[in-house]
Parts: C-alpha cells; structure tokens; sequence
C-alpha cells in the first residue's frame, strides 16, 4: 500500500470531520478521541503519539486539534 493509510479530511461546519483508513471511509470523528478509536477498530497504533505520525495520519487543512471549522 502506498501512500498514508488514515486521511482526517478538514471540519465541515459542525465541526466533524471525516475520515478514511486504506481508501475506506470508517466516520466523522467530532474528537480526537474518535480518531483513536476508528484507529483501534482498524488495529492501527493507537498510542498518545500515533496522531501526529505523518506516516499514519495525513491531517488535511487543519491539524488535530482543530475541530470547528474556523481551526
């Protein structure tokens, strides 16, 4: 596989923001929190650390701590 597996698109208005692991959409994660837990259901790394690896997770527009969509 090439290329990053977990792509977390920038916040839509209400502040979600959606997400794909392997080309599959899995959900609007509304936290960081989903995030980890779409990561765990995938068995993907799931540590304190795993979400600023930019070889798992590709953050577009915004990082993770972004979660409205003024940032």
């Amino acid at each position: 596989m090439e290329g990053v597996p977990v792509i977390v698109q920038p916040p839509e208005p209400d502040g979600g923001r959606r997400v794909t692991i392997r080309g599959e959409y899995v959900g609007t994660a509304y936290h960081l929190l989903d995030v980890v837990e779409f990561l765990r259901r995938a068995g993907l790394p799931e540590t304190d650390t795993t979400v600023d690896d930019p070889d798992l997770i590709e953050w577009r527009g915004l990082g993770p701590k972004a979660w409205t969509a003024a940032g």
